[in-house]
C-alpha cells in the first residue's frame, strides 16, 4: 500500500464532519469504487426487468401463487451452496476475476430466459431451472462484490459506500419495475416478458464492461504460520467458526431472517395486482414501491453514519419494516398500499446499511469473503423463503392473511429476539477503525 494511496484515502475520510441529512457521496471520489458503483447500478436496473418478468410469466403459465413462491426455492438452493463457496473463493483468488466469472454465469441464465420467451416454451420447470442458474451466479458475485468495498474505500466511509450502493440499486428497483409494468401494459404478458429479458441482457453486458475495468484485487497474504486459506469445506468452516463467536453478527442475521421470511410479500404481487387492482400496470407499482421508499431513505441518509447505537437502530428499522408491511397488506387502495410499502422500503434500507457495515467492520480481510458468503445466504435466501411462505400461506388462507399477518409477526418476533439477546442492542461501532485501503483504490 503506497503512502500516496493512504494519504488520499485519509483526506477523503477526514473532510469536515458532515451534519447534513443529504446522502454522503465522498466514496465516489475513489475511482475504483466509482466504476463498480456505476456497473452495479446498471446491472441491478436491468435485473429488475427480469425480477418482475419471471413471476409474471410463471403466474401466466400456472395461475398459481404457490408456483410463483417456488421460484424462491429455486433461487434458495444455489444460494446455500454457492454463496458459501463463493465467499470462500473470494478470500483465495483475485476478487475481480471471480466477479467477472460469476457475472458471466448470471448473464448466460438471463440469455436463456430470453430464448425461452422468444420460442414461447411456456415451461414452469424451465423457469425454475434458469432461476436456479441465475441465482448461482448471484450467490458467487454478491459476497465477492461486498468483500471488495473495504479494500477500495477508507474504513470510515464504509457506511457511506454501502448507503450509496443500496440507494443506487434501489433506484433501479424503482425505475425497472415501473418500466416493466409499462411494457406489460402496452404489450401484454407474452411480448412484454420477452422485451424485459432483452433489456436485462443488454444492460448486463454494459455492467460487465465496468467490472472488467476494475483493478486486480488479489487476496491478502496470510499471516506467517497460519493455515493457507482454501475455497473448500475447510475454508468455509474457518469462517463459520469465527461467526459463531460473534453474537452481534448472529443476532443481526437473525432479525433479518425474521424480517424477510415473515414480511416479504412480493410473491403475492401478481395475484393482488390482478384481483384488487385489475391489471398489469399495478404490478409494476407494487414491485417498485419498496424500492421507492429505499431510494427516498437513501437520499436523506446523511444521518446514518453519525448514529452510534447502530444495534438499536437496526432493531427499530426491522420493527418499522414489519409494521409497514402488515398495514400495507390491509390496504385496498393501490396508492395507500404503495405508500406503506415505501415506508417499509425506507426502513429496510436503514437496516441493510447497518447489517452490512457491522459485518464489514467486524471481519478481517482474510475472512471477509467467507463471512460475506454467509451474509449473502441470509440476506438473499431470506426473501426467497419469504416467497415460499407467502405463496403457500396465501393458497391455504388468503392473500390478506398471508401478507398482513406476516408483517405484524415479523415486527413482534424482532422485538422478542432483541429483548431476549441484548448483545445487538448494546452494539456500538469502533470509535476509530483503521483504514483498509490500498493502491487498487486509486487505479
Amino acid at each position: 500500500m503506497s503512502q500516496d494511496a493512504v494519504e488520499e484515502g485519509e483526506k477523503i475520510a477526514e473532510l469536515k464532519e458532515r451534519k447534513s441529512w443529504v446522502i454522503d457521496i465522498r466514496p465516489l471520489k475513489v475511482i475504483a469504487y466509482r466504476r463498480m458503483w456505476i456497473g452495479n447500478g446498471l446491472s441491478f436496473f436491468g435485473f429488475q426487468f427480469t425480477a418482475v418478468a419471471v413471476p409474471v410469466e410463471m403466474y401466466a403459465i400456472t395461475h398459481s401463487s404457490a408456483w410463483v413462491g417456488l421460484l424462491g426455492i429455486a433461487g434458495l438452493v444455489p444460494l446455500l451452496i454457492f454463496g458459501l463457496w463463493g465467499g470462500a473463493a473470494a478470500d483465495v483468488v483475485d476478487r475481480r476475476k471471480l466477479l467477472l466469472a460469476s457475472s458471466l454465469l448470471a448473464w448466460v441464465a438471463t440469455a436463456g430466459l430470453l430464448v425461452q420467451a422468444l420460442f414461447s416454451l411456456n415451461s414452469a420447470w424451465l423457469l425454475l431451472g434458469l432461476t436456479a442458474v441465475q441465482s448461482a451466479g448471484f450467490a458467487i458475485s454478491s459476497p465477492t462484490r461486498q468483500a471488495i468495498i473495504p479494500r477500495i474505500v477508507p474504513a470510515g466511509l464504509v457506511p457511506a459506500a454501502n448507503t450509496l450502493a443500496y440507494t443506487t440499486t434501489t433506484a433501479g428497483g424503482v425505475l425497472g419495475p415501473l418500466a416493466a409494468g409499462l411494457i406489460f401494459a402496452i404489450s401484454g404478458t407474452g411480448h412484454g416478458v420477452t422485451v424485459a429479458y432483452a433489456v436485462d441482457a443488454l444492460l448486463f453486458t454494459i455492467s460487465f464492461w465496468a467490472t472488467w475495468k476494475l483493478p486486480p484485487i488479489p487476496p491478502v497474504e496470510h499471516e506467517p504460520g497460519a493455515d493457507k486459506p482454501t475455497a473448500g469445506v475447510r475454508g468455509i468452516l474457518v469462517g463459520l467458526r469465527f461467526l459463531v463467536t460473534q453474537p452481534v453478527l448472529l443476532l443481526s442475521f437473525a432479525v433479518d431472517i425474521v424480517a424477510m421470511v415473515f414480511a416479504m410479500p412480493r410473491a403475492l404481487f401478481p395475484e393482488v395486482a390482478a384481483d384488487r387492482f385489475g391489471g398489469d400496470w399495478a404490478v409494476g407499482w407494487l414491485f417498485a414501491a419498496i424500492a421507492i421508499g429505499s431510494v427516498l431513505g437513501g437520499l436523506t441518509s446523511g444521518w446514518i453514519g453519525r448514529v452510534k447505537r447502530q444495534g438499536v437502530a437496526l432493531v427499530i428499522a426491522v420493527v418499522a419494516w414489519g409494521v409497514a408491511i402488515g398495514l400495507s397488506g390491509l390496504a385496498h387502495s393501490l396508492w395507500l398500499m404503495v405508500l406503506l410499502l415505501a415506508v417499509g422500503g425506507a426502513a429496510d434500507l436503514v437496516s441493510a446499511v447497518y447489517r452490512q457495515s457491522i459485518l464489514q467492520v467486524y471481519a478481517p480481510d482474510r475472512l471477509r469473503g467467507r463471512l460475506q458468503g454467509v451474509f449473502t445466504v441470509v440476506v438473499a435466501g431470506g426473501p426467497r423463503l419469504g416467497d415460499l411462505r407467502a405463496g403457500a400461506t396465501a393458497d391455504l388462507t388468503s392473500t390478506t392473511a398471508s401478507w398482513a399477518g406476516g408483517g405484524f409477526a415479523a415486527a413482534g418476533l424482532a422485538v422478542v429476539l432483541a429483548a431476549a439477546f441484548p448483545a445487538l442492542l448494546r452494539y456500538r461501532p469502533p470509535q476509530a477503525p483503521a483504514a483498509d485501503t490500498g493502491d487498487e483504490a486509486n487505479r
